[in-house]
């Protein structure tokens, strides 16, 4: 069996199949589940279309029925898929699923009932450890029995049942699918609404023969930028392999900044609920906690990652939660994230008005950002350090360490964050103008990289 060390990650497991990953330490992560969630009646078991992801599954669920649970197979699923079996069914889950990952790629997402993430701290950590320490059960007196089940229009219907789509005027939507899970939920989400569907790469293929399903790189948008000018959409959807994530394109092929959805988004909860929070990421733009404020909301900043977000979500009682990748998390829907809802908020809100999606965003849009870039970087803490110096005392300048280093001034703000998982420092740096931008992001790429004295 593989070493768990190599695949437990902050907030999920993953890793290179079969030598990272394999059907023996699936058994064994299926065995562990259960254990510390102690017993529990039943798991909730999804896959994506990878193709190690049926063994990988297939082996997860024999152990988790050696521990006595049951598993409810619902089959190929999208992640927000298996956290709506989660909620509705109120048991713990499992989404066999790499994600964005290339190919060889394998992984389990995992969740308490609701929903509820599993990371590191929630599960994760004690999981790995029961693996490594090696079989030590109780004896289990019977074995439980594996239910395949259906639940993809039921999905389909509870989210139809939180947007209001009735009234919208016709629209042409290109989906982009890239090969994964949105191949199987868009069709039946999307079937009976006023939209004529311009399909790209519905089939399910966890080779992703046309590019990765990774909509946060610019490249992996350009098939579907062609085809918007090509049909004259009235907007474009790119998501990821396994559908939890959305990337807008408006009508002129301009990709739309998942800051500009998330503030949409929240002006939307806003006038179901006035006054309520909104959680944003501290890598938003600084549009989203204005534009919150405007409408009688209240913002509160997190770090990055969704059991950060999620966690609260739970404590302030938020509506709604957004992150520059494009995850948007909803109260209603078990503060789990999904890309078919934030799709649908923006499909409900570019038909329900006469305007071009470009002109409906523009209320939304107020800073230049730099968007994400990732710098290699040997000495992490050190690079960290020195960048620290060089802006600390500022006039008019804060520094918080919340997560990472964000340096904020009334005219800019950068973070610069180090990876989990690799040697990377990410920068985003926003300004109120375009030349102000660009060189705030020139002179902290020059810090990082050594080309510029602090």
């Amino acid at each position: 069996m593989p070493d768990p060390g190599a695949v437990f990650k902050a907030y999920d497991i993953r890793g290179v199949v079969p030598d990272q990953l394999d059907a023996d330490l699936a058994r064994a992560v299926g065995e562990a589940f259960v254990d510390v969630l102690d017993n529990p009646a039943a798991v909730v078991v999804g896959q994506d279309m990878r193709t190690a992801s049926p063994e990988l599954a297939q082996a997860f669920a024999a152990g988790v029925t050696s521990r006595g649970a049951d598993v409810i197979d619902i089959g190929l699923a999208s992640t927000d898929g298996l956290y709506f079996a989660s909620g509705h069914l109120d048991l713990p889950g499992a989404m066999f699923t790499a994600s964005h990952n290339p190919p060889e790629y394998g992984g389990i997402k995992l969740c308490r009932p609701g929903a509820a993430p599993v990371g590191q701290e929630t599960g994760l950590a004690q999981i790995r450890a029961l693996i490594e320490q090696g079989p030590s059960h109780d004896t289990v007196l019977s074995t439980g029995k594996i239910e395949r089940r259906d639940l993809l229009s039921a999905y389909a219907k509870h989210l139809l049942g939180l947007v209001d789509l009735s009234g919208i005027r016709r629209l042409t939507v290109a989906v982009d699918a890239g090969n994964g899970m949105a191949g199987l939920t868009v069709p039946e989400v999307f079937a009976d609404l006023r939209i004529d569907l311009v399909p790209m790469y519905f089939e399910l293929d966890g080779t992703f023969p046309h590019h990765e399903a990774n909509p946060i790189e610019p490249a992996n948008l350009l098939d579907l930028q062609a085809k918007v000018r090509e049909v004259g959409a009235d907007i474009g959807l790119a998501f990821d392999g396994d559908a939890d994530r959305c990337w807008v394109i408006d009508e002129n092929a301009e990709s739309v900044s998942p800051s500009t959805i998330t503030a949409l988004i929240a002006v939307r909860e806003l006038e179901r609920e006035p006054g309520a929070t909104i959680i944003h990421n501290l890598i938003t733009s600084r549009a989203v906690p204005e534009i919150v404020r405007e409408h009688g909301g209240t913002p509160v900043r997190d770090r990055v990652g969704h059991s950060f977000i999620k966690a609260t979500m739970a404590r302030t009682g938020a509506i709604f939660g957004g992150e520059h990748s494009a995850h948007f998390y909803f109260r209603d829907f078990w503060r789990a994230d999904s890309g078919m809802l934030a799709a649908l908020h923006t499909l409900a809100a570019l038909g329900g008005q006469s305007r071009p999606l470009s002109e409906l965003l523009k209320a939304y849009q107020r800073y230049p950002a730099s968007g994400e870039i990732n710098s290699h970087v040997d000495d992490q803490a050190g690079t960290l350090a020195r960048v620290k110096d060089a802006y600390a005392g500022g006039v008019g300048v804060t520094v918080d360490e919340l997560d990472g280093l964000t340096v904020e001034h009334t005219d800019w703000w950068f973070n610069l964050r180090p990876s989990n998982t690799e040697p990377v420092l990410r920068l985003n740096a926003e300004a109120v103008d375009r030349t102000t931008m660009e060189g705030l992001r020139d002179e902290v790429l020059g810090l990082v990289r050594g080309t510029v004295n602090a």
